[in-house]
């Protein structure tokens, strides 16, 4: 599994600033609606959910939100970076600004986790962090996103 496989370039945002967790969730599920046509209202429903079980926040600024939505044929994702970051509950307290979100078809198994393995790990890399901080525009991101793998490969 590789970013390019779960992150089109059209769920990539910039966002000034989100007032709260529970808004910017309601964010990542109408980013999810506009490109991969998830019902909105059932998207934040499952991320809200999730949230329940225990924060996604993982530390560094950065969040992992995910749920398991029906309708979906395949692992995919949304990318938002705020440009003021926000309270998420996260496991170290610090303020998040950097939130990839996952979605995943309701019976996926093994998929799900190679997904938020992945998105995991390439997110623990402090140098990428950076550079997604410092390059706000959603086609940069993308490419610093997708490229970074073949970089760690090589």
């Amino acid at each position: 599994m590789k970013f390019v496989d779960l992150l089109k370039s059209e769920a990539i945002r910039t966002v000034s600033s989100s007032s709260s967790k529970k808004r910017l969730l309601h964010d990542l599920a109408d980013l999810a609606e506009a490109v991969y046509q998830l019902p909105s209202r059932m998207t934040v429903e499952a991320l809200l959910e999730r949230e329940t079980l225990g924060p996604t926040g993982v530390g560094n600024g950065v969040a992992l939100p995910h749920a398991r939505v029906q309708g979906l044929d395949e692992v995919v994702g949304a990318f938002i970076l705020l440009e003021k970051p926000i309270d998420f509950e996260a496991v170290d307290r610090q303020p998040v600004d950097l939130v990839f979100a996952l979605f995943a078809p309701e019976d996926a198994g093994v998929e799900h986790l190679k997904a938020l393995a992945l998105v995991s790990r390439t997110l623990r890399d402090p140098g990428l962090c950076a550079k997604l901080r410092a390059n706000p525009d959603a086609g940069m991101i993308y490419t610093i996103l997708t490229e970074f793998e073949a970089v760690k490969a090589a």
